[in-house]
């Protein structure tokens, strides 16, 4: 059976750079097909009803709605189309999520909540297109480091597992923090796992920072540093993620999840061997 995966990305948040890669970074899985539609960089409920109906034409088997704060308009307009179609419905988004659990409950949608994607400085005055692209970059290493985006992968391959084997796909309601990302990365040394919970934590401190930068002070003087000082510590939480990384490397304990011929999911961690 080939999983039919609908796949709508909103706004500007690290996972949804890389989804379609976390999903079949050979592309070459056989047993998913992917299709994707997007609202572009904004987030107006205008966009995200022109957007989310165009999925069903692909009649997925799931859909994967990807965003920013799940209740800011535009998403909370998505989760409101996605619980009136039929069809099961995840939903990955970032801190603010939190907030929205009940509601998910109750419009029956799964969701995703990675703590450590933070939100961008995005003041005119200090964010420019060569320091959005660098703020996404920091970002995408700490969660692929610390290994957010292998507990992303995981939940979403436990979906489509239950779709190969005719079952009622069981929405998830996972929220990851530091704990359940490096465990999910497999460290197997402490120092490296103790390094990597510092960057994933460091990472969703600057949400809080560019929170308060891009919202609560409102003269520039005050919040151009606010959110110069959130960027500053993502670039410091990515070298930490990599230091972590490179304490594995060099006791060759790399655990490494790909997929198989078939889209299984297969380990290893000695770099010379095949994969399990």
């Amino acid at each position: 059976m080939v999983v039919k995966i609908g796949v709508i990305k909103c706004g500007n948040i690290g996972t949804s750079p890389v989804l379609d890669l976390v999903l079949d970074e050979r592309a070459d899985r056989p047993n998913i097909d992917v299709r994707g539609v997007g609202s572009g960089a904004k987030m107006n409920p205008e966009q995200i009803e022109e957007v989310v109906p165009k999925i069903m034409d692909f009649d997925p088997d799931f859909v994967i709605f990807i965003s920013p704060n799940p209740g800011a308009p535009g998403p909370a307009k998505a989760r409101e189309l996605l619980s009136g179609m039929d069809v099961p419905a995840l939903i990955i988004g970032d801190a603010p999520g939190m907030g929205k659990r009940e509601e998910m409950d109750e419009q029956e949608l799964g969701y995703i909540v990675v703590l450590g994607d933070p939100m961008i400085g995005a003041r005119r005055e200090f964010l420019d297109p060569t320091e959005m692209a660098s703020f996404n970059a920091d970002v995408i290493k700490v969660l692929a480091a610390t290994g957010a985006y292998r507990v992303v992968q995981n939940t979403i391959d436990g979906m489509i597992a239950a779709c190969e084997a005719g079952e009622a796909i069981e929405l998830p309601k996972v929220v990851i923090d530091a704990a359940k990302a490096t465990e999910a990365a497999g460290f197997s040394s402490p120092y490296a796992k103790a390094k990597a919970m510092a960057a994933y934590e460091m990472a969703a401190k600057v949400g809080d920072i560019d929170l308060k930068g891009c919202f609560m002070v409102k003269e520039m003087e005050n919040y151009v540093p606010i959110v110069a000082s959130a960027h500053e510590l993502i670039s410091a939480a990515a070298k930490l993620a990599t230091e972590a990384r490179e304490i594995e490397k060099a006791n060759d304990t790399v655990l490494r999840k790909p997929h198989g011929a078939q889209g299984q999911t297969l380990s290893k961690t000695v770099l010379i061997s095949k994969p399990e």
